[in-house]
């Protein structure tokens, strides 16, 4: 068993390797390049909000956070006592105890622990809901809001269930070498994955129909030309059937690529909107979505090789309550099956989640820095294709305040949460931009 963890350790190192330096070499760490004269402009609330949207800012912030924290906390402690102690394990043996043919037991056991997951974080997404009900960002009736959460759990189900069932079955079939074909399949499902969400899951949550016809249509698909960007439609998504804060998003690459706006969104100015759509452009142009996806892809297969090192440890497999070496019980009327000792063993599956979810939590700060430094280029990029800077500062303070954005993010979240720049500092960069420019300076419009 050592030549196969050796060569498992060599590939996971080559694969982060190779992560790392496509991410410092293709990450936009200096989104806007460039002198600017004067310097850069500073980054304050205080210029551009006034005290009571600041105050508010700072309310929900206090108000919303709690629940956060505390969600995440009891969602790891709790997967980290199923996968580190032998709790897990009996869980799933209890429940698939009279489950006869592993493919289901994987299946059983799959929906019962995500579903358990979901069920111990339930009390904190109804806080949470409640803290967006009490400031008004959400519209949503309790039954349509627990439709949703159901609608969630399925497509979970669906999602782990196929991974897991193609993971276990080649850990079965290929023993010492299944981390190799575990990170080839790992790397195409989730290329898979990204590219039919938008067709594929999107509409389980909300109905889209094309932007009608008029001006705002075709000035925006008029400056996806100019831009030399192929873009076939602009959809619309009915969210305010379930929020009032305003957003827009790229999905998919290839055929599956879509731009899409929040139906929140176009009650705004029409300049407004194409500094949003402006943004957008700017993911499409850089296929910010392909190249998401492939590095994450990319990062996936380099886990699932260290996965590997860690589920072939009789250490950490009897610590999870699996005897490394023995066969899983076998149901009743059935012999034991020699293949599914160890990792194969479905009991398994609670170490493997817990393996997942700490190395997710340890990888989302450097994820959430690459987004913060993508999103700051398609903001650069809307300034390029609108060459409107006070438009696009007027869209940032209303997208602040619709939204009651954290206008002053500590150390913390900008670590755990934040996949975009604070609203003070995108407004901030837009002034630069206009100095860059030779352009007006938009003043400040807390005056």
């Amino acid at each position: 068993m050592r030549r196969p963890r050796i060569a498992a350790a060599v590939a996971a190192a080559v694969l982060f390797a190779a992560v790392g330096i496509v991410l410092a070499l293709t990450t936009p760490w200096n989104p806007l390049p460039g002198r600017v004269p004067g310097g850069h402009a500073k980054a304050d609330p205080a210029l551009d909000f006034t005290p009571a949207e600041i105050a508010r800012s700072r309310a929900f912030d206090s108000a919303v956070n709690p629940p956060a924290y505390a969600g995440l906390l009891a969602g790891l402690v709790l997967v980290a006592v199923l996968g580190f102690t032998p709790l897990g394990a009996r869980f799933i043996g209890w429940t698939t105890a009279r489950v006869r043919r592993w493919p289901l037991r994987v299946m059983l056991a799959a929906a019962a622990l995500t579903t358990l997951l979901r069920l111990a974080g339930l009390p904190f997404d109804i806080w949470s809901e409640h803290v967006l009900r009490r400031y008004r960002l959400s519209t949503q009736a309790w039954p349509a809001w627990l439709l949703d959460q159901l609608k969630s759990l399925a497509v979970t189900w669906v999602m782990y269930t196929i991974a897991l069932l193609l993971l276990y079955a080649l850990v079965r079939r290929f023993p010492r070498y299944w981390w190799a074909g575990a990170a080839a399949g790992g790397f195409a499902l989730v290329v898979a994955v990204s590219f039919i969400y938008p067709v594929a899951v999107e509409p389980v949550f909300n109905k889209f129909h094309s932007l009608p016809r008029g001006p705002l249509r075709t000035e925006l698909l008029a400056m996806a030309r100019r831009d030399g960007v192929p873009v076939k439609d602009v959809l619309v998504a009915d969210a305010s059937r379930r929020t009032t804060s305003l957003n827009a998003y790229v999905s998919g690459f290839g055929s599956t690529r879509r731009i899409v706006l929040y139906d929140t969104l176009l009650k705004s100015p029409p300049a407004r909107i194409e500094s949003i759509v402006g943004h957008e452009l700017g993911h499409a142009k850089r296929n910010d979505v392909l190249w998401g996806t492939l590095v994450g892809a990319l990062g996936v297969a380099g886990a699932i090789c260290l996965l590997h090192l860690l589920l072939t440890s009789p250490r950490l497999l009897r610590r999870a309550g699996i005897d490394p070496d023995a066969p899983p019980p076998a149901p009743p009327g059935r012999s034991p099956d020699a293949r599914g000792t160890g990792a194969a063993n479905p009991r398994s599956m609670a170490l493997l989640l817990a393996l997942v979810a700490v190395g997710t939590q340890i990888g989302a700060p450097v994820q959430n820095l690459v987004s913060r430094r993508i999103e700051a280029r398609a903001d650069a990029h809307a300034l390029d294709l609108t060459r409107d800077p006070s438009t696009f500062v007027s869209m940032q303070h209303e997208l602040s305040v619709r939204n009651i954005s954290d206008l002053d993010p500590d150390a913390f979240e900008y670590l755990l949460w934040l996949t975009h720049p604070a609203g003070p500092d995108r407004i901030a960069m837009a002034r630069d931009w206009a100095r860059m420019h030779g352009t007006p300076v938009p003043p400040p419009l807390n005056r």
